[in-house]
């Protein structure tokens, strides 16, 4: 099952674990190499297997499943607190690691959870690289776009975002121009295609539905934007890249 941009808008509880002090083993590596979006080496890692060898991860239980979970958890913890002091969204890194956790519920083989792993950690490498080239090192457009993730299913103005972080709305409009070369509509508009293109790809939802839940003021007017942002309409773009594979 392809789970790679499923996404539910979830409560996030900050995860804390003990592993932030270890020695900087090659366990530790792996994680850098993830949180700095270093694609090409996490997939080396998936494709060597390394995840299913217990050399120097040690034994959490003696049940081989439950102990690969334990350490998938580990895993999806210390990941995420590298990915956000590295830029990730907050919001965005802990509902990514409670989605990724409560999968392990689906999963009862040793082999299930270790793809899920794969899966997991490509899928943090790939939103890094992709954040570390956006990065526009200013406290007040990460906090907008932070604001921007919690309430993509809402109608997000400038005054929104304004109030939200205490400035004046012209004085945000045009630090985020200056630093992200869009105005905060056009961005929000993208963050809400980029949703509906995983609703399109992952969920059986109509065209109204997706509409609704992105609060679009209509189908119509969905189907314009997305299709002003992607080159074709959303039953087009479902058609043709519903069967994509998550590692493509």
């Amino acid at each position: 099952m392809n789970h790679n941009k499923e996404w539910l808008l979830l409560e996030a509880d900050d995860v804390v674990d003990e592993i932030e002090h270890r020695d900087p083993t090659e366990e530790y590596l792996f994680y850098r190499a993830v949180a700095g979006g270093d694609v090409d080496l996490v997939r080396q890692n998936c494709e060597q297997g390394r995840f299913m060898q217990e050399d120097g991860v040690g034994v959490l239980s003696k049940d081989p499943v439950v102990n690969l979970k334990y350490h998938f958890v580990i895993t999806t913890a210390m990941i995420t607190r590298l990915c956000c002091q590295n830029g990730m969204e907050l919001e965005q890194g802990f509902r990514l690691s409670d989605f990724y956790i409560q999968k392990l519920d689906d999963f009862q083989t040793v082999e299930d959870v270790s793809r899920l792993h794969d899966e997991m950690v490509m899928d943090y490498a790939r939103k890094m690289r992709k954040n570390l080239r956006n990065d526009t090192n200013s406290k007040h457009i990460n906090a907008s776009k932070e604001y921007i993730y919690a309430h993509i299913k809402e109608r997000i103005t400038i005054e929104d975002l304004a109030d939200e972080l205490g400035v004046s709305a012209s004085y945000l409009s045009r630090l985020f121009k200056k630093e992200t070369g869009m105005p905060v509509s056009s961005y929000i508009r993208q963050q809400k295609i980029e949703m509906a293109k995983n609703l399109l790809l992952f969920s059986d939802a109509s065209m109204i539905e997706i509409a609704n839940r992105l609060s679009f003021s209509s189908q119509s007017h969905f189907i314009q934007q997305f299709r002003e942002v992607m080159g074709m309409t959303p039953k087009k773009y479902r058609d043709e890249h519903r069967m994509t594979p998550w590692y493509d």
